[in-house]
């Protein structure tokens, strides 16, 4: 399996974030600080999540592209997109509740304008700490999107909260 990476683009306000390969813990203080910087630009107006290049993806980056459908209903009123053509990916986005918070797409037909403009973010690396929050962030958001989310993972936070 192909590393994560991630690649971003902007059209118009109109933000596209792609996820490609591998996508694990490792690169989540990469996205959300691109979500902060992405919230703060003027004239905002959407965001799409591609993962039609997306081998996998792990439960802390669900969880935080959870947080980034929360903060785009909180702070603009809109639902964000998903592009997920692969079947397997679009059933664990499912059974994630993730119907709830995004538009999903299954095909990758969806026109997006930048696909030739895409630039790789560049990893931000953090300290242990900055990281275990991240994943508690994470999994507390997916937790609060459905009693199935909030039984899986409550054990995992339990355990990450009472580290010292």
């Amino acid at each position: 399996m192909q590393s994560g990476r991630i690649l971003v683009a902007q059209h118009e306000g109109t933000f596209v974030i792609k996820l490609v390969g591998d996508v694990r813990l490792t690169l989540c203080t990469t996205i959300d600080e691109f979500f902060i910087r992405m919230f703060a630009t003027p004239g905002f107006v959407g965001v799409v999540i591609d993962l039609s290049e997306a081998e996998g993806i792990d439960s802390t980056s669900l969880g935080l592209l959870a947080k980034l459908a929360n903060q785009s209903k909180e702070l603009y009123q809109l639902v964000p997109m998903i592009i997920s053509p692969n079947p397997n990916i679009t059933r664990l986005l499912n059974s994630m509740g993730f119907g709830r918070v995004f538009a999903i797409h299954t095909s990758n037909t969806v026109t997006i304008h930048t696909a030739n403009k895409l630039g790789e973010l560049p990893v931000v690396c953090a300290d242990e700490e900055c990281v275990r929050a991240k994943i508690i962030e994470a999994h507390r958001v997916l937790m609060d999107m459905n009693e199935k989310n909030r039984n899986e993972f409550s054990d995992l936070v339990a355990t990450l909260e009472a580290v010292t």
